[in-house]
């Protein structure tokens, strides 16, 4: 009966068990090429912001179900991958597209608990994630 128990507890514990990390599935995407391609890196700025008639990429989809959460935890669950890709979307964003940057701020960090960091130290070219 205790192994039975045990094993109940067991089985629970691991389909329970809280990611460590986000799926690193899309951590082989070539983020330079997206951002190289205005027209593409519009696509996933108008997906974050969930514009409608959007077709989003499977990797904005899993961004925008992890976003917040990633925010909130200074990407805790990041792979190291994602933390260089997410340095390198948002140091060009701040400096390159801060009309697009303002609107995913409004949108993910209206009382600008999190993006003052980020835009500091993308202008300071040191930006740490």
């Amino acid at each position: 009966m205790k192994l039975a128990v045990f094993c109940l507890l067991a089985i629970i514990s691991v389909v329970y068990a809280e990611e460590t990390t986000y799926t690193d599935k899309f951590d082989n995407i070539d983020i330079d090429q997206i951002i190289r391609n205005e027209r593409l890196l519009k696509r996933y700025v108008d997906c974050m912001l969930d514009k409608p008639d959007i077709r989003c990429p499977p990797e904005a989809i899993e961004l925008r179900k992890n976003i917040d959460e990633a925010l909130e935890n200074d990407c805790a669950k990041c792979t190291n991958k994602q933390k260089e890709i997410t340095e390198k979307v948002i140091n060009h964003l701040v400096r390159n597209k801060k009309d697009w940057w303002d609107l995913l701020k409004v949108k993910y960090d209206p009382e600008e608990k999190f993006s003052k960091k980020y835009e500091e130290a993308a202008k300071n070219e040191n930006i740490k994630i």
